[in-house]
């Protein structure tokens, strides 16, 4: 990257067309549930511990406003092949870490075969699918708490 970094942008890991339908497929998966999901990317993590900064980013995105505390944030460091799944408190505590690590393991298939936008796709829909079972949508109270788009770090 040398002296041209300052042109890079994050966004390039994606098409136009992939940015289009992860976010289409955040706002199916949550018409369906009062669950929030949130994807996070960026090109390095600065810190050791990805979960750490997965947390981090979930905190700063102030995902842990939602009523029902049931926010779920993907967060992906590209560069260095690195991603969590982050769920809050009232989504972690109905389907455990196991849950959560199985995820994790299905996207990293697809992301084996440099199939990372299908595999984002395919994440929400599962995550969705849970939120969908564990915090069903109900019209007259719930409501889109937080933006579907994907938020692009450095």
């Amino acid at each position: 990257m040398g002296i041209f970094s300052f042109l890079y942008k994050p966004e390039s890991f994606f098409s136009a067309k992939d940015k289009e339908q992860i976010v289409n497929a955040i706002r199916k998966a949550e018409k369906e549930t009062s669950g929030e999901i949130r994807i996070y990317i960026e090109s390095r993590n600065p810190l050791v511990n990805v979960i750490d900064r997965a947390a981090e980013i979930f905190f700063k995105l102030k995902m842990q406003n939602t009523n029902d505390r049931n926010g779920v944030l993907l967060y992906i460091a590209m560069k260095d092949k690195e991603l969590a799944l982050f769920g809050d408190e009232g989504i972690y505590n109905k389907v455990g870490a196991n849950y959560w690590n199985s995820e994790v393991k299905n996207m990293i298939a697809h992301f084996s075969k440099e199939n990372i936008s299908n595999g984002i796709e395919q994440c929400i829909e599962h995550i969705g699918q849970t939120l969908k079972e564990k915090f069903p949508y109900n019209d007259s109270i719930d409501k889109n708490e937080l933006p579907d788009d994907i938020v692009f770090g450095k």
